[in-house]
């Protein structure tokens, strides 16, 4: 997007701001300066007015002109074919130096004397757009002959270019460029003021237009007798700064309306609509075969698609005759999606309705028709046709404390209110704590109240936003069932570890076995409906028949040694779900190898309780009867951890081992949710030697070894680090009696144990043992 210093001032005013500190604001509100390009006429480059052109005698292409200068009339000989007299035109005088290194001095043209010269547009630094001299006039303002061309402001400019986003269509005019503007500098912006010079004659009598169904699309017409049009000079100037140029006058203006305004406008002749009655012109808006808006004759000839292209034929080429002037807007994300549907030639004014145009119509076709008349002896006929869609409003609404947080700094409310104001926003319906922001149709890049957080972060400036050190604060998204399930990967892994096979069955069991082994099962009201199979009739109370089943299939596959644990849910009577872990190890200990001969001993209670502590940690074992009928009424005990009760351990019982086939067979069923699983806490280790004693005792077969372990525990001493027993013998001798021998381990974290320590620690637990249990040495 190129715009100049002088085309922005018409739009706002720039009085007192440097182009420097322009091109600066457009970088800090998102506009990038892309370049910046001045234009300056050297001194002694002056208007003058040709009062006489005669030919050169001796010279076909050259004429000898009397130029006013103000102060004096000067002879310059001139070649330009346009040269004429009552031309107003631009004089380089003598010791002017004009940018290409000419100076400018006296001197004879085939024996003329010729004292200056009359300029072309790049003879004096500016866009060549015209062939010959150039031919000035009223555009470029009121101006005196002699005074130097640098003074006025057409030809004393800075061009700057805009490297714009895709999203950023508002901005491809020099009204829009200019709102920009408005908000950064907080100027108002100013707006074009709509002139009446509309005659008697309305333009319902030579026009028409229908349309077939709503194809949102705004259009507005206007109809003008065109009369000896001539172009601007500042026009044809401007179009060549910024690149541009059409066949036609007519065409010119219209792309300098639509650069000026944003309003997308085209000159159509009023022939190529014309029926029989040549006074009326019928247009249609119609839909094509892809889709597309298209502008038809009552023929059928297609002299536009909306938005995408003008058919040549239906173009303006002449400088007098009826013509129609359209003003069209549509929505850049309907167009652009038919486009991207649906490929078709397109012209150069897609570029704009593809990014989004400007949908005031009324003001960008005033413009147009303002300038025609001006500098023309063209009349308009009064009012317009037009066909209007309405638009539903967008509505964003936004708290002041979301943008101070946002921002992460405090913007007060009067320059938000401001910066909304001068952008186009209306927040008129605001309230104390919130904005409420109607959205103009052009910004058809906000959609949500973080676009308006940072249309007004650019226009206050990031670089006028104090400097926060970042913090990162994040909500712990770790919930409950994310341990879950690490916690049972952990012991899983720890089952697999320790020689383990996992075994996974359906949450359905048996009803009738689980009956006869003494489990309670679901209650009549709350069993299963309709079950799979009748083997598979109720919600099973635990995971141990299952784990029996897969055991027996296991040896009956040639599987001498069998060890298995499940992790899953099992359901109490009225269908709690609460989860279990179990463990079955069956027949040999290990496998067989050259260390055991091939004949591995069977597994024991010792060596599964050894296992069951590999998973779950250090237990202890208390004595304990079962409430069903799987265990062995001698061996079956509590499982503690940390004092906490996690579940039972037992053989099972040897009528059971039979109805499965099993050699002998251990199970534990543990409580999960008992199990331990959180941070490892490091202990203190003492770095002083260990001491070791051993006891035996003669104790009662009636005193349990739990009692013995009470005693010890509530009478030791701080140097007793654990104890444990490590043999137990009886024979006729000792009676009702047996041998226990204790291991004793003691330790301090101050010192070395000394003799006499460890003899205050071991009698203090003799004595408690004599006083409370009759317990002695043997």
């Amino acid at each position: 997007m190129i715009v100049t210093r002088s085309w922005l001032n018409e739009w706002i005013d720039l009085d007192g701001i440097s182009t420097e500190d322009i091109a600066k604001t457009f970088n800090s509100i998102g506009l990038e300066v892309d370049r910046v390009e001045e234009f300056r006429v050297p001194k002694k480059v002056v208007f003058g007015k040709v009062l006489e052109c005669e030919k050169h005698p001796d010279a076909d292409k050259l004429n000898i002109c009397k130029v006013d200068l103000g102060t004096a009339t000067r002879q310059i000989v001139c070649g330009a074919k346009n040269v004429r007299a009552g031309l107003d035109v631009v004089v380089a005088t003598i010791g002017a130096e004009l940018p290409g290194g000419l100076v400018i001095k006296p001197v004879k043209l085939r024996g003329v004397d010729s004292e200056g010269m009359i300029c072309s547009p790049g003879e004096i630094g500016l866009h060549s757009f015209c062939d010959g001299i150039m031919e000035l006039d009223e555009s470029i303002g009121e101006f005196t002959l002699g005074e130097d061309v640098c003074e006025n402001p057409y030809f004393n400019d800075d061009l700057i270019e805009i490297e714009l986003t895709a999203n950023r269509g508002d901005c491809l005019s020099i009204r829009g460029v200019a709102r920009d503007l408005s908000a950064a500098f907080d100027r108002p912006l100013k707006e074009y003021n709509v002139t009446d010079n509309d005659d008697m004659r309305g333009i319902g009598r030579i026009l028409s237009l229908v349309h077939d169904k709503d194809l949102d699309v705004n259009l507005r017409y206007k109809a003008l007798d065109l009369d000896s049009l001539t172009l601007p000079f500042l026009v044809k100037m401007r179009l060549a700064q910024i690149d541009e140029n059409r066949e036609s006058d007519v065409e010119s203006i219209m792309l300098y309306a639509t650069h000026s305004t944003g309003v997308i406008m085209r000159a159509y002749s009023h022939e190529f609509f014309g029926t029989d009655d040549e006074k009326m012109a019928k247009v249609h808006l119609s839909e094509d075969d892809k889709g597309f808006a298209c502008i038809q004759s009552d023929a059928g000839n297609v002299a536009s698609t909306v938005g995408i292209i003008q058919k040549k034929e239906s173009k303006v080429t002449a400088s007098n005759g009826m013509i129609l002037i359209e003003a069209s807007y549509i929505p850049p994300d309907i167009i652009s999606k038919k486009m991207d549907e649906n490929k078709v030639e397109s012209g150069p004014m897609f570029y704009r309705t593809s990014r989004g145009s400007e949908p005031e119509l009324e003001a960008g076709l005033s413009f147009c028709i303002d300038i025609i008349e001006k500098y023309s002896n063209s009349s308009t006929f009064g009012g317009t046709i037009e066909l209007i869609n309405s638009v539903k409003e967008k509505i964003i609404t936004v708290s002041k404390q979301e943008i101070d947080e946002i921002i992460g700094a405090k913007i007060d409310k009067i320059v938000i209110t401001k910066i909304l104001k001068n952008l186009g926003f209306n927040t008129s319906k605001s309230t104390v704590d919130n904005f409420v922001i109607s959205v103009p149709q052009y910004r058809h890049d906000i959609s949500n109240k973080q676009d308006i957080i940072e249309e007004i972060v650019r226009m206050v400036g990031i670089d006028n936003i104090p400097a926060k050190p970042f913090v990162l604060t994040e909500d712990n998204r770790l919930e409950d069932n994310y341990f879950e399930y690490k916690k049972r990967s952990y012991y899983r892994y720890r089952a697999a570890q320790s020689g383990f096979f996992e075994s996974v069955h359906f949450v359905f069991d048996e009803k009738k076995v689980l009956n006869s082994y003494g489990f309670e099962t679901t209650k009549e009201e709350l069993e299963l409906l309709n079950p799979i199979v009748q083997t598979l009739d109720t919600l099973r109370p635990t995971l141990m028949t299952n784990l029996l089943k897969a055991a027996s299939a296991n040896k009956k596959n040639g599987y001498s040694s069998v060890r298995l644990f499940e992790v899953g849910s099992v359901f109490s009577p009225d269908r709690s779900e609460s989860l279990k872990m179990a463990f079955l190890f069956s027949g040999a200990k290990e496998e067989e190898s050259l260390l055991n001969g091939g004949r591995p001993a069977k597994v024991d209670f010792g060596g599964f309780v050894q296992k069951i502590s590999d998973v779950i940690g250090d237990v202890e074992l208390c004595e304990y009867e079962t409430t069903h009928k799987l265990s062995h009424p001698y061996q079956c005990a509590e499982v503690f951890v940390e004092g906490k009760r996690v579940g039972e351990l037992f053989k099972v019982h040897p009528e059971v081992e039979n109805d499965y086939d099993l050699e002998d067979t251990y199970m534990c069923e543990l409580d999960f949710t008992e199990l331990s699983y959180g941070l490892k806490v490091a202990q203190k280790s003492s770095k002083y030697q260990a001491s070791f004693r051993d006891l035996s005792l003669l104790v009662p077969n009636d005193v349990s070894y739990e009692k013995i372990k009470t005693v010890i525990d509530s009478n030791a001493t701080e140097e007793l680090v654990r104890f444990y027993p490590v043999d137990k013998y009886s024979d006729d001798s000792l009676g009702d009696n047996s041998s226990l021998s204790l291991r004793f381990v003691l330790q301090s974290n101050e010192k070395t144990l000394e003799e006499e320590d460890i003899t205050n620690a071991m009698e203090s637990i003799l004595n408690a043992l004599k006083d409370e249990l009759g317990i002695g040495l043997r």
